[in-house]
């Protein structure tokens, strides 16, 4: 089986390179906590494959991490801490999975790379 994770980046932010950069690897850390650890050992033997997706706005990215987790599936919103170029508060990204990756596939094939 083939194993994947997903991290949905909001495209109305424009966040900065560097921004982004942190704000998904926050995601995927903070799902990979989350997440079964059999979960994680079979996506680590595979590679670990992470796949970036945008997201219109804040609120199409909570609608995509409810269809998620409506699927029993593992998932992170980061909610940044305001420092730098987004105020307080601003949920930037999430992430979903390790989970095999025809799921995610199934719910999420219309969303377009970031």
């Amino acid at each position: 089986m083939d194993w994947k994770q997903l991290i949905l980046v909001r495209h109305d932010l424009a966040l900065p390179k560097g921004k982004l950069a942190a704000q998904a690897a926050h995601a995927s850390v903070e799902a990979v906590l989350r997440a079964d650890k059999d979960d994680v050992k079979d996506w680590r033997q595979e590679g670990m494959a992470k796949i970036v997706l945008k997201v219109a706005d804040e609120k199409e990215l909570l609608r995509q991490v409810q269809r998620a987790k409506d699927e029993g599936l593992t998932t992170a919103i980061i909610t940044d801490a305001g420092h730098t170029v987004v105020a307080p508060g601003t949920r930037t990204c999430a992430a979903v999975g390790p989970a095999p990756a025809d799921k995610l596939d199934s719910l999420f094939s219309d969303l377009k790379l970031l």
